[in-house]
């Protein structure tokens, strides 16, 4: 473990970088995200574009609110990666007929087929990441109950709040 420096100009220690949990997932989100470049260049998907599309392969269709909600995805971000799947030709975006109010989207037949590309990823990574599965399992799961502690709570610096 290494020693606590003093934040400069500061009299009070801060963990070292490298054991702060925030660089930590932070530096596995970006090697994992990275370890999949290679993988979807062959499919000229970008990350979220897969996630968006593993989604649809798994449900088929899906209105945009739920791909939100399941990805964690805002509008801002969703709404321009899902017009450039569908400028690909691999979704198709359309009101759905019972809410008006909702976009459903659907995968087209080139969507359809892009899944056989997709086949193997998800081995290929596990393979690189190299955990047991009861370890690669426990560690999903401590990731989820992160994720939904975080979601729910609200940091406050000691003192104000």
């Amino acid at each position: 473990m290494s020693e606590q420096a003093p934040t400069p100009g500061g009299d009070f220690p801060l963990p070292p970088v490298d054991e702060q949990m925030c660089f930590a997932l932070y530096a596995a989100s970006r090697a994992v995200t990275n370890l999949y470049r290679p993988l979807l260049e062959r499919m000229n998907l970008t990350y979220p574009q897969y996630l968006v599309m593993m989604l649809l392969w798994e449900r088929r269709d899906c209105p945009v609110k739920d791909i939100g909600a399941v990805l964690q995805l805002d509008y801002g971000t969703l709404t321009p990666l899902l017009k450039r799947l569908e400028t690909r030709g691999l979704v198709n975006r359309d009101r759905d007929p019972g809410d008006e109010r909702s976009v459903r989207v659907t995968l087209t037949e080139e969507g359809v087929r892009l899944r056989e590309l997709a086949e193997g990823v998800p081995e290929a990574v596990g393979e690189v990441i190299a955990l047991p599965s009861d370890e690669f399992e426990a560690t999903r799961l401590s990731l989820r109950r992160l994720t939904e502690n975080v979601l729910a709570g609200e940091a406050r610096l000691p003192g104000q709040g």
